[in-house]
């Protein structure tokens, strides 16, 4: 018996409803469709036990074929009332769990698994045409479920810590202990403005993994100033989302921009911070810059309804992001941060985020 989380059961879902409408939506920042435009989908390829399958619409049906000859045709309506079905389970369902209809189904296709094979970095893989091109491009979607818990979009770890020099005063030993003493529910948050409301400062200084900062730096120069200046804002003033934060560091402009001519520069900056980490930029390992088998995303909204986001679309792509991320505080027991230490006679403090999707 197959069993699966939401998430895992989204990604069933998604094949289901693109096969069944045979048209990927492209979505905007608030993830309504684009009036008028779409994809159509010519195939989409499963890789199944190390062989890949694909299913490819002709008319009404769905010709599944193994790259040699076709081997089975199932009508696209089946395709469609499976997808309502598992919509429903999905919806109505909590942890694990399983769906009997959904796997039998399956296995009438010969697929035996919930999760894309590990060696495949994308969550579904689809064939579309792009009539403004007249390609036919393969596309690599990681599919986002809305259905479920909000997912993360960069994970926490020991290589996002940050480190921060406090500055403007000279914490004395007590005061330190009774900001390291602070034990609330939101205890970084609290400490952190302990630290401001005593009149001192934080400056950044650099990150604990010198590849989390290269990598920074690769995408952009000054990242890793405007991602500590965001951080410092989201701890100090509870400025939670990324769009929030990008107008807030628009504002009070902590890079000294010419911002005259109204050049959108943490905009930009930030928006293609995410669309990296959308495409495989990782804390803890060399980035090249080169994306390698994600391009985008297919986020399946609350009522069902799929919308694509993808680089063929950059600017579509990024303002989803922008407009659908927020910074999260991880576990500062996991990741070893939030107290303040003493260096050579300094204070430090070191801080850690994760960025989720809202």
């Amino acid at each position: 018996m197959l069993t699966g989380n939401k998430g895992e059961w989204s990604e069933i879902y998604a094949f289901f409803k693109i096969l069944a409408e045979g048209k990927l939506y492209p979505g905007d920042a608030n993830l309504n469709k684009i009036a008028g435009f779409f994809y159509p989908v010519i195939s989409v390829l499963k890789n199944e036990l190390s062989k890949e399958k694909t299913f490819s619409l002709s008319g009404t049906d769905i010709i599944i074929s193994d790259g040699k000859s076709p081997l089975i045709r199932i009508p696209v309506t089946q395709f469609a009332s499976h997808a309502l079905s598992l919509l429903a389970n999905i919806k109505s369902s909590s942890s694990s769990f399983s769906v009997a209809s959904t796997e039998t189904f399956l296995k009438s296709l010969g697929l035996y698994t919930l999760k894309a094979n590990s060696s495949t970095k994308a969550d579904i893989v689809i064939q579309i045409h792009d009539s403004r091109t007249n390609f036919q491009p393969i596309l690599g979607f990681s599919i986002k479920s809305k259905l479920g818990s909000p997912s993360t979009l960069l994970n926490a770890s020991t290589a996002t810590n940050l480190n921060f020099k406090i500055k403007g005063i000279s914490l004395s030993t007590s005061e330190v202990n009774v900001i390291n003493s602070i034990n609330t529910s939101s205890k970084i948050r609290d400490r952190v403005q302990t630290i401001y409301k005593k009149g001192a400062s934080l400056e950044f200084v650099d990150t604990d993994n010198k590849t989390f900062y290269n990598n920074l730096v690769l995408i952009d120069s000054l990242l890793p100033i405007i991602v500590s200046e965001a951080l410092i804002a989201y701890y100090k003033d509870h400025i939670v989302t990324l769009s929030a934060l990008c107008t807030y560091l628009t504002n009070t402009n902590p890079v000294g921009f010419d911002q005259s001519l109204k050049h959108k520069f943490y905009e930009h900056k930030l928006k293609r911070f995410l669309s990296e980490v959308a495409l495989g930029m990782m804390p803890n390992t060399t980035w090249t810059g080169e994306y390698d088998g994600t391009e985008g995303y297919i986020v399946i909204k609350e009522d069902g309804e799929v919308v694509c986001y993808h680089i063929i679309n950059r600017n579509l792509f990024e303002d989803y992001l922008l407009a659908n991320t927020r910074i999260d505080t991880p576990s500062s027991a996991r990741h070893g941060y939030g107290l303040i230490y003493n260096t050579n006679g300094d204070n430090f403090l070191k801080l850690n985020f994760q960025i989720r999707f809202i």
